[in-house]
């Protein structure tokens, strides 16, 4: 299996080529930008499947598209909530939400090694995701979850949610009442669901709301731990290769 990593980020590239590696999966040839991508794919044979990330440092990296025909199949790794994730695992092989997990890695690359012997075609329009990468404000957003509590209903507004965590399997709303509720969904699905300015997914158990931040102090290993106005049942760190990011959404 002939594969390709395009990231910008040198550290993370050479960290998913590790993991590769630890599942006998071999990516010899790293891109890290639009225009080198471009070059390479001109000059050299197309890869069976690609490891693409979505914003490369001269742009996003479907410009690479709109210039070469690519047929290889694609699994996309992104650590920005506000793309229509949902879209890409239905338009691609996979994706796979920053920081990349073992687990997860390996199902992608499975995913992709059942659909080889069958010939499935992998179709991405391109286009209609960029299209909801380049104009979230055009999207609507949830604002209010029901949740239920004995025989009840119970309605809760956007604003009165501090965050959204998983535990045991299962995904809840804290509010600014400081009370927990189980949801009928996942934070995989929220991902489309949630207004990308207010809320931040900063690992993969939590969602936070930005009025809800009462503090941010340093953490161990390059992290940052938040503090937030009610929710204290857990610790809420944003991970690692995530603090970049999380610093410029709160800009």
């Amino acid at each position: 299996m002939n594969v390709l990593i395009i990231e910008d980020e040198k550290p993370s590239a050479r960290r998913l080529q590790r993991m590769l590696a630890s599942i006998q999966v071999q990516a010899e040839v790293m891109l890290h930008s639009v225009e080198e991508s471009i070059t390479w794919f001109k000059n050299n044979e197309h890869p069976d499947l690609i490891f693409l990330d979505i914003q490369l440092s001269d742009g996003l990296s479907f410009e690479i598209f709109e210039t070469i025909d690519i047929q290889s199949a694609v699994i996309f790794t992104t650590a920005y909530d506000e793309y229509a994730l949902q879209a890409f695992k239905l338009n691609s092989i996979d994706y796979l939400l920053k920081p990349i997990d073992a687990d997860e890695l390996e199902k992608a690359v499975k995913k992709y090694q059942d659909r080889v012997p069958k010939q499935q075609a992998v179709t991405i329009d391109f286009n209609d995701i960029k299209k909801l990468l380049v104009n979230p404000i055009d999207r609507e957003y949830k604002k209010r979850f029901s949740v239920k509590v004995g025989q009840h209903l119970k309605l809760i507004n956007i604003e009165d949610i501090e965050c959204f965590y998983s535990e045991n399997k299962g995904t809840y709303v804290y509010t600014t009442e400081g009370r927990s509720y189980l949801l009928d969904t996942t934070l995989e699905l929220l991902e489309n669901e949630l207004e990308p300015q207010t809320f931040f997914r900063i690992n993969r158990k939590f969602f936070v709301n930005i009025n809800a931040i009462k503090d941010m102090v340093s953490y161990t290993n390059s992290r940052l731990q938040i503090k937030l106005n009610s929710y204290k049942d857990d610790e809420v760190i944003v991970a690692r290769e995530r603090v970049k990011d999380f610093k410029a959404w709160l800009e």
